[in-house]
């Protein structure tokens, strides 16, 4: 909300600069995000009037004005502007005048003839982003006044921040009210009067759709001067609250937003057909809106239409067919109260956001309307004339303004702020807000205002009374708590600790949105349903992630396009799934490799990473359980990864995760150039661990065996060891593959695996004899499970 400090004191003036207004307005909830002047930097530039305007004599595109600045003698100035006419008041820089970016008047000859100053537009006085012409004033404006005192340029433009709960401050008397309260000064309502009624023009209106719109009022304006030009007043109000002139029934519409916060909007009464009818949309209806925008709507959007078609999206804009033009002379204005749920996340999930629906979707006075609409008629028929009917208001049968009241009770406003408060300062706090109150045993019953939609308990009353009451002026107290140290479990898994160890390994650790696009999400679980979100932030963001490697994938294209070739990311985090209805969350810790094994080095040779890099980074991880005998990997398919670079990781039968080389199909869809591996496990699979006992170390020597067998492709090298260990003696203490080879001497559907086995005892040194049958007992169990022989040559 962005709004004239000049504009505010009008309807409140508390005796402080603008420095500490802003400060107590922040302490009070309503943060400033900005103050900034309403105009930049400039001097020298007076109101002017143009006596005459003569053709120059050397230039087709110039005129020489002659201009009274309320001098001795009028200046002549060299004007090149097609809207200048004598007659008009216009600002004017004199020699040595200092517009915007250090810009100085100086005497001047342009194609031969003196120039004494310049008469200026709206952008060269910093006033408009651009202009066509020079800036004419109202004629009543005084001849050689300071242009800048003239508008009160030295006013500033104040943006506050508002919190979604804080709808009734999304306009200037909102704030107003709220600044009277802080500072305990008096508020000026805006004088409002009923418009004169002069013409009998009726028009019918139907609430289709009750629940969604349970008040609709609209008024007929004949005649009205379709050549009336909004006043210089309005237009700078406006632009200090970043909007900008469209006219005057928009103007007068938008003016009304600002000053009260009722949306409201202007039909082109010539444009409609029959009555008007709030209604629930088709689907597959279709509006042009007034940015020129075209929407396909859904069943589940509101809508103002007539009897033949869709006239705008109630709540959020007008559609093109019916909106007031330049011509337009005969309008119907609207003001209506339409329920937050009905337009919450409508305009999103168009693409659109507009101040009526930022609005609507926090909450509308549904006292408004009618006060409203009296504001923007008296505006509309003392700028541009006409004549007004009366004001047609439906409403739904239910429909009421009246709030439930709530106790508030002194001990509890102690017990929750930590402060006694005086009753005077309660009372002048939540009366001011435009609470009413009645004394009663230990308090107060109070009546919250139609306006506050965050006003519903007790603690909502509290919190406003200690706003209002100053944060700063609760005196600090140290709670008393008794506290408990609990130890983690020493056999669980520690994310810390494996964090640690990726990061050691080069992985830099990432955050990213629990939300994706749905392709994203399309591509990560295929066969699963996605959770989206029903108000989303973006299309970009509409889905819950059902893996981690989505925001991966998307940091790594970042770091892609700018030159980063060696990536390493890992995340921790929930992804969601949907079980039996319900959403299933999963912390998990996921991770991604791109890229050369090593930093580019003078040392060695750079090799890209391949699907045992990240295995063994893997492997390290579950090494922290205690326990990783008890994890196995399993060739798989999954549809992320790549067909023959998959493994799932188990523990017990169970899945505990992923990991594998991206699927070349998805490299496209991802924007990832090159080999990109991946991981994902889940961390509550990990539990329990197993806690690491001391074995005494053997003072006998160890004994190598190696030999090689040939075994069938397919067959893995966890199954081999699996075997082995099962089938060994106590004095085989560990297994080592050093070599896998295929190719000449080995059949073309088998491979040799070379194999060495470490053999000790604890008490004695082991003889041949014990080696040989040991050794042997493993070869038979690897014949006899696996169908393994040994390699001869």
């Amino acid at each position: 909300m962005r709004f004239s400090e000049s504009w505010l004191r009008e309807l409140v003036n508390p005796d402080v600069g603008t420095e500490e207004l802003a400060h107590r307005l922040s302490m009070a909830g309503l943060e400033v995000e900005s103050v900034e002047s309403a105009a930049p930097k400039f001097s020298g530039v007076v109101i002017g009037e143009v006596i005459s305007v003569n053709p120059h004599a050397d230039a087709d595109k110039l005129n020489v004005t002659r201009v009274n600045t309320g001098a001795d003698e009028t200046l002549q100035i060299v004007c090149g502007a097609k809207n200048v006419a004598a007659g008009i008041r216009v600002p004017v820089a004199r020699v040595g005048a200092m517009l915007p970016g250090d810009f100085k008047i100086t005497r001047a000859k342009l194609r031969g003839v003196e120039s004494l100053g310049m008469i200026c537009s709206a952008s060269e006085l910093g006033l408009a982003d651009s202009s066509q012409g020079i800036m004419p004033l109202p004629q009543e404006a005084p001849i050689g006044e300071d242009f800048r005192r003239y508008l009160d340029l030295d006013d500033n433009c104040i943006e506050v921040d508002l919190t979604p709960d804080r709808g009734d401050c999304l306009s200037l008397m909102g704030v107003a009210r709220d600044v009277s309260a802080i500072f305990g000064c008096d508020l000026h309502e805006i004088p409002v009067c009923d418009a004169p009624v002069t013409t009998d023009s009726s028009i019918e209106v139907t609430l289709s759709a009750q629940q969604a719109c349970p008040r609709y009022l609209c008024r007929i304006v004949t005649g009205i001067d379709s050549a009336a030009e909004t006043p210089l007043w309005m237009q700078e109000r406006l632009r200090r609250g970043s909007m900008r002139s469209l006219g005057v029934v928009v103007d007068v519409t938008n003016y009304v937003l600002l000053e009260l916060g009722q949306p409201m909007h202007g039909f082109d009464l010539e444009k409609l057909s029959g009555g008007i009818n709030v209604r629930m949309a088709n689907t597959g209806e279709k509006l042009e809106l007034l940015d020129g925008a075209k929407v396909i709507l859904d069943e589940h959007t509101l809508v103002i239409a007539d009897s033949d078609k869709v006239l705008a999206m109630a709540g959020i804009m007008g559609g093109a067919a019916s909106g007031v033009t330049r011509t337009t002379t005969d309008v119907l204005l609207e003001s209506a109260f339409f329920e937050p749920l009905a337009i919450s996340g409508k305009a999103r999930s168009y693409g659109l956001h507009t101040d009526s629906s930022h609005r609507f979707e926090r909450g509308v006075d549904p006292a408004m309307q009618r006060r409203a609409m009296q504001r923007a008629t008296t505006l509309l028929l003392e700028i541009a004339g006409g004549s007004a009917a009366e004001i047609i208001e439906t409403r739904a049968e239910d429909f009421s303004v009246e709030r439930e009241v709530i106790v508030l009770r002194r001990s509890r406003i102690e017990r929750l702020l930590g402060v006694a408060i005086d009753d005077e300062i309660v009372v002048s706090s939540l009366q001011r807000l435009g609470m009413s109150l009645a004394a009663c045993d230990d308090g107060w019953m109070v009546a919250p205002p139609s306006w506050r939609f965050d006003v519903s308990i007790e603690a909502d009353l509290i919190e406003e009374v200690g706003r209002i009451y100053g944060y700063d002026n609760i005196p600090q107290t140290h709670g008393h708590l008794s506290l408990s140290m609990h130890l983690p479990p020493e056999a669980g898994f520690s994310l810390e600790s494996a964090t640690r160890l990726l990061n050691a390994r080069d992985y830099q650790e990432v955050i990213t949105y629990s939300f994706i696009p749905a392709d994203a999400a399309r591509h990560l679980d295929p066969q699963g349903e996605q959770i989206t979100l029903a108000n989303p932030i973006s299309a970009e963001m509409s889905v819950m992630r059902p893996s981690l490697w989505g925001g991966l994938l998307e940091t790594a294209k970042h770091n892609l396009a700018r030159q980063q070739e060696r990536i390493r990311l890992l995340e921790t985090g929930l992804m969601f799934n949907l079980q039996d209805n319900e959403i299933k969350q999963e912390k998990c810790l996921s991770g991604l490799l791109i890229g050369t094994r090593s930093a580019e080095q003078w040392g060695e040779a750079s090799e890209a990473v391949d699907f045992f890099d990240i295995k063994n980074d893997v492997e390290s991880i579950l090494s922290l359980t205690g326990c990783s005998e008890l994890f196995s990997f399993v060739a798989a398919e999954h549809p992320v990864l790549h067909p023959g670079q998959t493994a799932r990781i188990e523990r017990d039968g169970s899945t505990v995760g992923w990991l594998g080389l991206l699927h070349p199909k998805l490299e496209k869809s991802f924007g990832i150039k090159g080999k990109a591996y991946l991981f994902e496990i889940i961390l509550n699979q990990l539990e329990p661990g197993s806690i690491p006992s001391f074995t005494p170390l053997s003072k006998f020597p160890r004994i190598r065996r190696d030999f090689a067998i040939v075994v069938n492709r397919d067959t893995s090298y966890a199954r081999v060891e699996q075997v082995i260990r099962q089938s060994a003696s106590e004095i085989v203490w560990d297994i080592h593959l050093f070599d896998v080879y295929t190719g000449e001497n080995v059949e073309s559907d088998r491979k040799s695996l070379a194999l060495s086995l470490i053999l000790q005892d604890k008490s004695r040194t082991l003889g041949d004899e014990e080696v040989q049958k040991a050794s042997q007992q493993v070869l038979t169990a690897l014949e006899t499970k696996l169908g393994a022989t040994l390699r001869e040559s």
